[in-house]
């Protein structure tokens, strides 16, 4: 059993270790080595797209990195999957997409608009996942 006094150097040791720990593992994760962002290839295209893909609410619907909605495809490897020249028809159609009996609605974007996306998709492509696959409902997968 420890005394009162032991019991204190027990807990005030125990937390300064873990302590210690927690910023040493805080400092390898924020260091440069540890970056998988893909910050680097950031461009205004790809900016554009990002914008893009927030103002049309897409992840109302679609998921990026297993996060949104799991209604339509997971797209963080979207052109990987379809291609760009599918991906950039699909957001240009004046007339809905319907894949499997679920309906995308007609963005009829312009060219532009349309390869601003596809950048974007790209660059979420290339981002380095550590090996994990992305989550897909069997609900929303590509056919």
């Amino acid at each position: 059993m420890l005394s009162k006094k032991q019991a204190q150097v027990f807990f005030l040791g125990g937390t300064a270790v873990t302590f210690l720990i927690f910023i040493g593992l805080t400092v390898f994760s924020l260091s440069a080595a540890q970056d998988q962002s893909n910050q680097e290839n950031i461009t205004a295209e790809v900016v554009r797209g990002k914008e893009l893909w927030e103002k049309n609410n897409c992840m109302g619907c679609h998921s990026i990195m297993g996060e949104g909605a799991y209604y339509a495809p997971e797209l963080t490897k979207v052109i990987d999957r379809k291609g760009a020249d599918v991906v950039k028809a699909i957001l240009m159609s004046p007339v809905a997409w319907q894949p499997s009996g679920r309906k995308m609605v007609a963005y009829n974007m312009s060219e532009a608009e349309a390869t601003d996306v596809v950048e974007f998709f790209k660059w979420v492509g290339e981002i380095d996942l550590n090996g994990f696959e992305t989550i897909v409902s069997p609900l929303a997968k590509d056919k």
